[in-house]
């Protein structure tokens, strides 16, 4: 069943072609706290979806950077109908973990900062734009695991994400801007 809510986005994916070999990617970027995630679970929900999400590749609080380039070269695979693999980073262990396998085919939703990038995005159908104000985003964001987690690292990462997005200029490149809050 298709939420009433992702109709457009669906009609939006299903109106393109696959732009890495057999998979169709669409990459749900913006800033952290902006509602990606959820965006992205009711989307997997309504079109049946697989999700790689970012969060469970970045190389820790200071991987923003790094993380583009993993999923590019996983995607590379996935392109020629490989299947591709990234490294998972393990965040109670601060090292890398099992590696994740991407399999070609399908529809395959990126979650997360960095992945609608432009080393990325030769490899996309879609570029779904997320954003919501400063203040909500930081307030779901510290939400997350009481806080305690993120709080710390809230600047470093607001600093990687504002570095990133002005040298990257992902916003302008998105097919559709989805506001949260």
């Amino acid at each position: 069943m298709i939420l009433h809510r992702y109709d457009a986005v669906v009609r939006l994916i299903n109106g393109r072609q696959p732009a890495c070999g057999s998979t169709t990617v669409v990459a749900v970027d913006g800033p952290s706290g902006s509602g990606k995630s959820t965006f992205t679970d009711g989307l997997a929900a309504a079109t049946g979806a697989r999700v790689l999400r970012l969060d469970d590749i970045y190389p820790g609080w200071h991987g923003l950077a790094a993380a583009p380039p993993m999923v590019a070269r996983a995607l590379g695979d996935v392109a020629v109908d490989r299947i591709g693999s990234v490294a998972r980073w393990s965040w109670v262990h601060d090292r890398p973990s099992t590696p994740l396998r991407v399999v070609p085919g399908g529809l395959l939703l990126l979650d997360g900062v960095g992945s609608g990038a432009g080393v990325i995005r030769p490899f996309l159908s879609a570029l779904l734009w997320v954003e919501a104000s400063t203040a909500t985003r930081k307030e779901r964001a510290l939400s997350r695991d009481d806080g305690e987690t993120y709080a710390p690292f809230w600047d470093v990462w607001a600093e990687q994400e504002r570095l990133h997005f002005r040298s990257d200029g992902t916003r302008h490149h998105a097919d559709l801007v989805i506001s949260t809050g």
